[in-house]
């Protein structure tokens, strides 16, 4: 390197982040790629930031000061913030940089007009692109004036923006440097940006070019609406012209000005067609040199375009990892969005869950996906497969129809393809003999115990042997083809009834009332015995006091020592001992379980003790039982009034057996997975605690960030990979930023499907009607079950409801989600306890205020916003 603290941007590559900066790395890099021309420049490197930062002791008195701001005191983030960089731009540019500075200016021409670019270390990452945070300052002239915008660049680290990007994405402000790049000025005709694929679907084989006249700052800005081209394999297949009113270009004598664009100009584009191709040819070998879809910004000088800068688009949904040479499209339905779990997993997680389910699953960001292309292809399986997800998830059924109308994406297969059942379908209807259920229900927790006893002295290499035995009896108790018969049922019983009486009577979602208090229904039975846990601690306002100041775990070997606190404590444990196993997003078997973390339900307890009188578990089922059942006769007697009467009586008093006697079994085999997953996790954890003894792994917890096959690896060398655990812990916090879509293909588009429903008022969010009836209260919108704080009469808005989430149902009065189905748990359990409920609703939680009064409409399907 010729100095310390300057490079030239040849002599950088990504590989030094560290010292240069994302901007700086992404730029040296660039200037070796054949064909894209950069403009000259060097780097200011961190060493130089770090030293002149040194010279100010307040300046790291400050920092220190804000790295222990609480996250959401902006106040004092934009006071601090302030007073730091104040502080950075008072530091004088020490003699031997401003040396080394000023020779690299009079190796690119010490009177040229430069821009001065920040270059943070944690910026135009892979996971976060922190784009505009810091400041840039286009056309600066002079050695003078550039070294005092190199202290603005410096001091921008600190801008209140820049602090809270960083706090959302859990960086510490101590851990970032700042680099400055300084470039030769260029003075374009047109600029902009180019995303090699669709920002907005996140389609890979579309490229999107925004384009406007002058400099690219006007755009950036928001001054001007650009022009918008897509491209897809060689040709413009949509623009968009806008009428450029204003334009930005540099002055003669440094500084930039806004000018008008002349009227006639306006509507001109900014680039040709043929000019967006060769632009997004050139991206598409920028893409291909740094392996993901670049967000670049450009600019047409001279009809020869200069790449000032590329950093990866980091909003983008990834796509499932195809097999090598398949070119085929393919079309991904979300496992997450049927099982109520949208949350990103970890690796052990998902990898576990892949391991355990009945068909293939595909990761990608961190969420699991059913390749469904086959199934869509075949006439013989697509109407059934169509069927069903329009039962769970009318939004999925229209996704999968918006991809089948795209004449070619999904060709038609030539013979009948995977028709028939899937594996597992139930073969034949059973009988309305609640006997078949209790058998169920005791060959299920036979099963665990087995599996209970098998692995208690099962350690190292034998415990993974063991564990993948004990997949297949896992499979095998979920493909039980009398269990599937059971579950289908149920279900089956609730589509008829709804439909025929809806038909026959004119009631919608009748078979909601007619399944309250529904017998063996393991999840609501999970909500009511949690009032049976508050019956206990109420009478002790010790106990509720102490409860009211739990933080952790082990508030339980305290609770004895208050009066009421043996008891207290005892009706806990015997809670955990049935339904410890459970948590919330319970299907990645890295989240802490209740039985690890019990203070996760003291907020639940101490509402139930507030809220409800004694014997309201008893009460509230026996309510429900006795509605379902004058229901039952009302329905019964209206029918026999009709034509043909006696025969729909007598249809319909069979259907309602047979739902009361199945619907209930419908939780049952979550509850015995997520009870298999406790005991494979007790078991992993030893494991985990074994290899921190050895001193192979710093924290147990590392063992999350591998999968299970790469686990079963490290227990089996004891060596292990730091650096994969910190790259897939830095991916995990990525991928919690992204929403995941119901469908996804391999071209990378995330598609939407929509209600198309025109009998709701106007402004009323649209959802799913999965329990009836028409409620109206307070929301409270909860993202996080532990933070809940209900009052009586309030309605829960929140992403997704997992059985874990049934113990606040006993305490509300309705519910709205943005994921769920008519059959998934959260609609089970509402209907259950009778809560109107509307699933589905896209971004419910944040278009509704949380304390604003909303009406949910359960029988019709929609929320109204009233304040």
């Amino acid at each position: 390197m010729i100095e310390q603290y300057v490079w030239d941007l040849p002599e950088v590559d990504e590989t030094q982040l560290a010292a240069v900066g994302g901007k700086g790395a992404h730029l040296g890099a660039l200037s070796r790629i054949e064909g894209v021309q950069v403009p000259a420049g060097f780097c200011v490197t961190t060493d130089a930031f770090q030293q002149a930062i040194a010279q100010a002791p307040a300046a790291g008195e400050l920092l220190d000061r804000l790295a222990g701001t609480d996250p959401d005191d902006r106040e004092a983030i934009r006071t601090i913030g302030a007073e730091l960089r104040r502080t950075v731009e008072g530091i004088p540019v020490p003699d031997d940089l401003a040396a080394a500075i000023t020779r690299a200016l009079g190796r690119h021409g010490a009177h040229a007009a430069y821009a001065v670019r920040s270059s943070a270390t944690a910026e135009d990452l892979p996971t976060a692109s922190f784009a505009g945070q810091q400041d840039t300052y286009l056309n600066v002239v002079g050695p003078a004036e550039i070294l005092r915008h190199i202290s603005r660049c410096w001091a921008s680290l600190f801008t209140e923006r820049a602090v809270t990007y960083r706090r959302r994405q859990g960086i510490d402000d101590r851990t970032v440097h700042m680099a400055v790049v300084v470039q030769r000025m260029v003075f374009p005709q047109a600029s902009g940006i180019l995303f090699t694929a669709d920002p907005v679907t996140g389609n890979r084989k579309v490229a999107t070019v925004d384009a406007g006249f002058g400099l690219g700052e006007a755009l950036v800005s928001g001054l001007v609406n650009p022009d918008v081209l897509k491209v897809r394999d060689g040709e413009v297949v949509d623009k968009v012209i806008a009428a450029k009113a204003h334009a930005m270009y540099a002055l003669p004598d440094g500084g930039t000005q806004t000018v008008a664009v002349d009227a006639k100009e306006q509507d001109e584009p900014a680039l040709t067609d043929a000019q967006a191709v060769r632009l997004v040819g050139l991206g598409r070998r920028i893409e291909a040199h740094f392996g993901c879809p670049q967000d670049i910004e450009w600019c047409l000088v001279d009809g020869d375009f200069r790449i000032v800068q590329s950093r990866p688009v980091t909003t983008l949904f990834p796509v499932p990892a195809l097999e090598p040479g398949d070119t085929e499209n393919h079309v991904y339905v979300s496992v997450g969005h049927q099982q109520m779990m949208t949350d990103a997993m970890k690796p052990l997680g998902f990898s576990m869950w892949q391991l355990t389910a009945m068909v293939a699953m595909h990761e990608a960001g961190g969420r699991l996906f059913v390749d469904v292309t086959a199934r869509l292809a075949s006439p013989a399986s697509r109407a059934g497969l169509l069927e069903m997800m329009g039962k769970g998830d009318p939004l999925v059924r229209d996704a999968l129809e918006t991809v089948l109308d795209r004449e070619g994406f999904v060709p038609p297969l030539p013979d009948a393809g995977p028709g028939g059942p899937p594996r597992g379908a139930a073969p034949a209807p059973i009988e309305n003999d609640p006997a078949l259920v209790t058998g169920l229900i005791e060959r299920s927790e036979a099963s665990v115990a087995d599996l209970e006893r098998g692995i208690r002295a099962k350690s190292g290499p034998a415990l993974f042997d063991f564990l993948l035995e004990a997949f297949e009896e896992h499979k095998r108790v979920l493909s039980d083809p009398l269990s599937l018969q059971a579950i289908m049922a149920g279900m089956e019983a609730t589509w008829w009834l709804n439909e025929k009486l809806q038909e026959w009577l004119g009631e919608k979602n009748a078979a909601d009332t007619l399944t309250l208090s529904a017998p063996d229904n393991i999840t609501s039975e999970m909500g009511l015995a949690l009032l049976d846990v508050a019956d206990v601690i109420r009478p002790h306002p010790e106990v509720v006091a102490f409860l009211q100041g739990v933080t952790d775990g082990s508030f339980l070997d305290e609770l004895p020592k208050l009066p009421g606190g043996t008891e207290a404590r005892d009706a806990i444990e015997e809670y955990l001992g049935r339904y410890g196993m459970r948590c919330v997003a319970e299907i990645d078997i890295t989240r802490p379980r209740w039985s690890e973390r019990p203070s996760t339900l003291v907020p639940v307890i101490l509402d139930n003790v507030r809220i409800f009188e004694p014997g309201a578990a008893g009460r509230r089922f026996e309510e429900g039982r006795q509605k379902a059942q004058q229901k039952e006769q009302e329905v019964l007697a209206r029918l026999r009034a009709l034509p043909d009467g006696g025969r729909k009586a007598d249809e319909t008093r069979r259907m309602i057996e047979r739902v009361r006697t199945f619907i209930g079994y419908r939780e049952y085999p979550k509850y015995n997975i997520i009870s298999r997953y406790a005991v494979y996790k007790q078991a992993l954890m030893r494991e985990a605690d074994s290899l921190v003894e050895a001193g192979v792994l710093t924290d147990r917890e590392d063992v999350f960030h591998l999968t299970f096959q790469e686990l079963h690896d490290v227990v089996r060398t004891h060596r292990v990979d730091a650096g994969l655990i910190q790259r897939r812990k830095d991916d995990f916090r990525a991928y919690r930023a992204l929403t995941p879509p119901r469908v996804l293909t391999s071209d990378g588009e995330a598609v939407t499907g929509a209600y198309r429903r025109g009998d709701a008022p106007d402004g009323a969010l649209i959802g799913l009607p999965v329990s009836a009836g028409t409620i109206e209260g307070r929301a409270r919108v909860i993202l996080d079950m532990a933070q809940a704080d209900l009052e009586a009469g309030d309605i829960l808005v929140t992403t997704f409801t997992d059985p874990s989430w049934s113990p606040l149902f006993v305490g509300i009065a309705g519910l709205v989600t943005e994921v769920g189905g008519l059959m998934t748990h959260g609609a089970v359990i509402a209907r259950e306890y009778g809560l109107p409920a509307v699933v589905g609703v896209e971004q419910a939680t944040r278009l509704i205020r949380d304390g604003q009064r909303i009406r949910v409409h359960g029988t019709d399907g929609y929320i109204e916003l009233l304040s």
